[in-house]
């Protein structure tokens, strides 16, 4: 089964009404491969929702950086899945590494989460990824698959998961894991999947990188046989997330 690219673009708290537009309209004139061979997703700070998704191509998507963990109600700050299907946005990131431990969000907290979100509809784009020490350690993948695991005990329709992949020691130090490393953890979260959840799943989902990717790294990663597209940080501002999403044409 062919598993099309995905690449996002994580904005995190940057920007304003004015680099919005003109980032908008680099990737409004942007020749990048069609959706038959890309998903391209941008995640602007919530203040930007209404101009990124009245400006933005419409082939490609907006989602949102976080949403509340059930319905709306008394929770000053927050913003529900019910809201973001409202505004038209059909993804949402959750578990990203910011969340978890600068926020202080758990492993089941996040997991109900996505839970919650794809009860409503939503698609989500799913962050695991260990601490520096914690690879240093050898406890690389027994992290990633705790984190997983606590998915697993939530939901059982994957179909609207991405899962994406962000060793904490990479994202936004200019430090990234080098392809091999990359492909042999998204391999042994797949051997994961196909163990835990079925043979199936393992094959349909996608498991993206994130972590300090540019357009100087993005090709050889793409190349590798289990890395599915990316999420980008830092270089999702510039220009050359053009040439990150062209990546997808070196995929396998």
């Amino acid at each position: 089964m062919a598993r099309k690219f995905f690449v996002g673009g994580n904005w995190k708290c940057n920007g304003t009404v004015k680099s919005n537009e003109e980032l908008v309209k680099v990737l409004n004139a942007a020749e990048v491969p069609g959706t038959d061979v890309v998903e391209v997703v941008v995640a602007p700070a919530a203040g930007h929702f209404p101009q990124v998704l009245s400006s933005l191509r419409k082939d490609f998507s907006v989602a949102a950086q976080n949403c509340w963990v059930k319905k709306g109600g008394a929770f000053t700050g927050e913003l529900s899945a019910e809201m973001l299907k409202d505004l038209g946005l059909p993804w949402v990131v959750l578990g990203h590494s910011e969340r978890r431990h600068i926020i202080g969000e758990s492993d089941e907290f996040i997991a109900d989460k996505v839970a919650y979100a794809l009860g409503q509809g939503l698609g989500v784009i799913y962050c695991i990824g260990e601490k520096l020490e914690e690879r240093e350690a050898g406890n690389t993948m027994a992290v990633n698959a705790r984190q997983m695991q606590a998915l697993a005990d939530k939901i059982s329709d994957w179909s609207k998961v991405v899962v994406a992949y962000e060793p904490v020691w990479a994202i936004g130090t200019g430090k990234v894991a080098s392809p091999a490393q990359a492909q042999e953890v998204h391999d042994e979260l797949r051997k994961w999947l196909s163990a835990n959840v079925s043979p199936e799943v393992a094959e349909a989902t996608r498991i993206i990188y994130g972590g300090s990717v540019t357009a100087a790294n993005c090709g050889e990663l793409a190349g590798c046989p289990d890395i599915d597209g990316f999420l980008v940080g830092g270089a999702s501002l510039k220009p050359e997330f053009v040439d990150i999403i062209k990546a997808a044409e070196k995929s396998k």
